[in-house]
């Protein structure tokens, strides 16, 4: 999950949250919301540690010790 789907499990939380009034028998929206939102939060610090890995990861496989190509 990215940026983009963390983002919109945040909005989509918060709406569940905050502004539906409905119920569902057996099923608390409002819980429901702030599971969304949470599991919106996680995504978003897993991409950020992910990322920040793949750019170690290609920073630290390069080498300079080649010489020039021709």
């Amino acid at each position: 999950m990215y940026f983009g789907g963390s983002i919109a499990l945040i909005a989509i939380g918060a709406i569940l949250a905050f502004a539906v009034t409905d119920a569902i028998n057996g099923i608390d929206l409002t819980m429901v919301g702030y599971i969304c939102m949470a599991a919106g939060a996680l995504g978003i610090v897993l991409s950020l540690i992910v990322n920040s890995r793949r750019d170690h990861a290609v920073r630290d496989t390069r080498r300079d010790d080649l010489p020039p190509a021709r």
